[in-house]
């Protein structure tokens, strides 16, 4: 050995330390509907935690003690800051002072629809300018398999530092459902691949100390496609109900009432529900991750693309369905007014990611029609890298605004929607979830889309 090479003494035994006490630092790279979730399960376990984002408008919001995610309550923040159990920085160059990092950072896809890593790559970067020995990296963001070992390792390794002997690493696919009351990210199992089996068991022992239950696998490479796999399987069977929507509309049968029939057999079917298109951050995104992989291999997933199709097809449908209604009524798209209920992706959340309501606008602005929205979990309309979406505010629901709509479509069925009072009083309302299914009064104005 040369005299300039240091003795490769390290072993997992200091962190494993940190880790049984709890005098581990946790840092959280990505603050918003999975990280900082995820901070509220370390700091509830007892662990000191950082969070970092580059957004400062999110760190100085955290530091007032205010809060951006609705379950998350700005209550909890404070008492986190004044304890010193949370540290939320834009600082980078901090990372060197947390023993571990969960990289919880945005995988979205380009243009083109493949995988877009930039922000892995940048915060893999980050990292390796302060990796330390003795650290851990563990990646949370959805991604296709071979992500950790063939992009992170590499730029992680590029400080000098060898993996499994000075620092280590895993893969933990975060599974966050926001508004999910019954399963916070304490509460739902983590699986977990490391890189080598001290990173495993490392990676192990700090989330059994915050978290349910964990769920070993062999390599990363599996917990990777484990994510892919419980995604995919979402997109497609959303697809396939999706589809039969169409087709039993024209055939005048109810969609959910077949659903709700058929969810009776208590064994060999599974309830999915059809809607205006797909949402959020994971299932719009993910089974694209494995069809970009699949090309790499000289392979087509047919069944994928095809759903993928289907989902993306949705919001055309619901404006497609508008457009007849108000043709019915003997008024055009252009110039009619139209209210879009809900821009969340989902019912009863704050998260806009990948909201049909953005393709729905961009869609309706196109054809000439005069929009509005009413959300009561999103004010204004968020600004979008990828939709054209105009500037607009949430209108309040009185009696004259809805008498004003030349129709009401819901686009997200949130409880706090008082759907008697909205049937009542608007024109006509057209309803993409079935949201109006236990309507008293005015049920004659109500079509399904």
């Amino acid at each position: 050995m040369s005299i300039i090479d240091p003795p490769r003494t390290l072993t997992g035994t200091d962190l494993e330390t940190k880790i049984r006490k709890k005098t581990a630092v946790v840092g959280v790279i990505g603050l918003g509907y999975v990280g900082l979730p995820l901070v509220e399960a370390f700091v509830n376990a007892g662990y000191r935690t950082m969070g970092f984002d580059i957004d400062q408008e999110k760190v100085d919001l955290l530091l007032a003690g205010k809060t951006y995610i609705d379950h998350i309550k700005p209550e909890w923040i404070k008492s986190c800051l004044a304890g010193n159990k949370f540290t939320p920085t834009a600082d980078m160059q901090r990372m060197g002072e947390a023993d571990v990092l969960l990289i919880c950072v945005p995988t979205p896809l380009n243009e083109s629809r493949d995988p877009d890593l930039q922000f892995i790559e940048a915060t893999g970067l980050q990292i390796a300018n302060s990796l330390r020995p003795g650290q851990m990296v563990v990646l949370e963001s959805t991604t296709y398999p071979g992500t950790t070992r063939d992009v992170l390792l590499p730029i992680l390794q590029s400080s000098g530092l060898v993996e499994g002997q000075d620092f280590y690493l895993a893969y933990s696919p975060e599974r966050e459902d926001p508004g999910n009351q019954s399963f916070n990210a304490s509460r739902i199992p983590k699986v977990i691949g490391g890189m080598d089996e001290t990173s495993l068991h490392l990676a192990r022992m700090l989330y059994s100390s915050a978290i349910v239950e964990t769920v070993p696998v062999s390599t990363v490479e599996v917990a990777e496609a484990c994510k892919i796999l419980e995604n995919t399987y979402r997109a497609v069977n959303i697809a396939l109900v999706n589809e039969l929507k169409v087709l039993f509309s024209r055939m005048g049968i109810d969609v959910w009432e077949v659903i709700d029939a058929a969810k009776t057999k208590p064994f060999g079917f599974q309830a999915f529900y059809p809607g205006p298109g797909l949402g959020g951050h994971c299932i719009p995104i993910d089974p694209f991750y494995l069809t970009w992989l699949a090309r790499k291999h000289g392979m087509t997933t047919r069944f994928i693309e095809l759903a993928g199709e289907i989902n993306t097809f949705m919001p055309q449908y619901v404006v497609d369905r508008t457009m007849h209604v108000l043709n019915e009524a003997c008024k055009p798209i252009k110039g009619s007014k139209v209210c879009l209920l809900g821009v969340a992706y989902k019912k009863d959340v704050d998260d806009p990611r990948e909201s049909p309501a953005f393709r729905l606008m961009e869609l309706f602005n196109d054809a000439g029609a005069k929009l509005t929205y009413n959300d009561p979990h999103i004010p204004r309309l968020p600004k979008s890298r990828h939709y054209r979406l105009p500037e607009l505010h949430s209108q309040p629901l009185t009696s004259e605004f809805l008498a004003e709509q030349d129709v009401v479509v819901i686009v997200t069925d949130h409880t706090k929607f008082d759907y008697d009072f909205i049937c009542e009083h608007a024109r006509c309302v057209v309803d993409s979830r079935n949201a109006t299914k236990n309507v008293r009064h005015g049920r004659d104005k109500i079509h399904k889309a």
